[in-house]
């Protein structure tokens, strides 16, 4: 007779019972399975340490190969990953890569080849193989769509790749979205301090020269950027903030540093466009609903644009949605219905504080004025 898993095991409760499951494990696969698991995790651990890295390679081949069917492939897959870097160029890394996505390709272990094809993916791009890469990525976002849950390491390994492929390419939106999603799949403490100020520095560019991205408000919010305050690029910190509140007196002062990096400085001008801009948002937000009819004349002294360029900075933020409202080209005129929500620092937050008190004056001043001439009617 089969010996059944006893029922003091707590473990059954995750196989449950002959009637429940179309299968039930006997005492002797039971405790093989969890044997497995507890050495597949001492081997995780195992690869994790720094002093492990010269043993990886060989003890993947020679050892874990040999028992790869009957692990869990996620972990399978980790342990080719860790061991992958011992490798001796990026040429042997693909090939071994390869061999061990194509190995976890199966059914029932999908969420192992996502994340062994995003590796493969990764190597591809550093070669570099864009066009291989992209196809890489495209594979695995079809999976991943297909998923209702996954490991968070999965979507990791797949967001950083997606935006080191975008930052390669250039096209900034897609950068920006991607490794904000990969920051939001890890602990921040994972990341080196190195690699902390190299992914804020790239986001902080990328927010900046993107014709998309007006406003930073995830970003700005996100411990990441704060790695940039103790070293040289403290400017692009500021820089941004000052975007944010549309504050061109600082960006002048800020500005001598776009110099500093090559993409800012060959997009200077878009920049100046880009802050007149949040300077133009700033100014209507700073108003109350009732008083959002603004001149050409008032926005060309508070955003320093000629007064020719008013009209075309107008249409331009419309056409942003970064505001709602209509242009009076005859009377020179403004009349703005809607400004885009952005996040606030303490000086905006004190502004806003400042127009409630105003507005709370008002209420009770309407309600004494009414209080004082309708005495006759509140006694009859």
């Amino acid at each position: 007779m089969e010996s059944k898993i006893p029922d003091f095991l707590t473990e059954q409760t995750a196989y449950g019972t002959p009637e429940t499951q179309p299968y039930f494990l006997t005492f002797e696969d039971f405790w093989e399975r969890k044997l497995w698991h507890q050495l597949t995790d001492s081997l995780v651990e195992f690869f994790r340490m720094p002093e492990s890295a010269p043993q990886r390679l060989a003890i993947f081949k020679k050892f874990v190969l040999t028992f790869a069917d009957r692990i869990n492939q996620l972990k399978f897959a980790s342990l080719g990953l860790m061991a992958s870097t011992e490798c001796a160029d990026d040429k042997e890394r693909l090939s071994f890569l390869t061999s061990i996505a194509n190995k976890v390709d199966q059914p029932e272990s999908q969420d192992a080849y996502v994340y062994a094809l995003a590796e493969v993916a990764n190597v591809k791009l550093r070669l570099p193989d864009l066009d291989g890469t992209q196809k890489d990525l495209a594979a695995c976002q079809r999976i991943l769509d297909s998923f209702d849950s996954v490991e968070t390491a999965v979507h990791a390994s797949f967001y950083k790749v997606n935006a080191d492929y975008y930052h390669a390419k250039e096209e900034f939106a897609s950068f920006y979205k991607n490794a904000l999603l990969y920051l939001a799949c890890i602990d921040l403490e994972e990341l080196s301090e190195t690699e902390r100020v190299s992914r804020a520095y790239n986001l902080s560019v990328a927010a900046l020269v993107s014709d998309s991205i007006y406003n930073f408000g995830e970003l700005l919010l996100h411990p990441l950027l704060d790695s940039l305050t103790d070293t040289p690029h403290k400017w692009l910190r500021d820089l941004l903030f000052a975007f944010n509140r549309g504050d061109l007196t600082a960006y002048d002062v800020l500005a001598g540093n776009i110099s500093k990096n090559k993409l800012l400085e060959s997009h200077r001008v878009f920049l100046y466009q880009k802050i007149s801009l949040s300077a133009l948002t700033e100014m209507v937000f700073r108003r109350p609903p009732h008083d959002r009819s603004l001149t050409f004349a008032a926005i060309a002294s508070e955003t320093k644009v000629q007064p020719d360029e008013i009209e075309h900075l107008i249409m331009k933020a419309l056409s942003l949605g970064l505001l709602h409202g209509s242009i009076d080209q005859m009377a020179q005129v403004a009349q703005i219905n809607w400004v885009q929500p952005k996040v606030l620092d303490m000086k905006q937050i004190d502004g806003m504080r400042n127009r409630l008190k105003d507005w709370d004056a008002g209420v009770n001043q309407l309600g004494h004025w009414i209080e004082g001439v309708g005495k006759d009617v509140w006694a009859a």
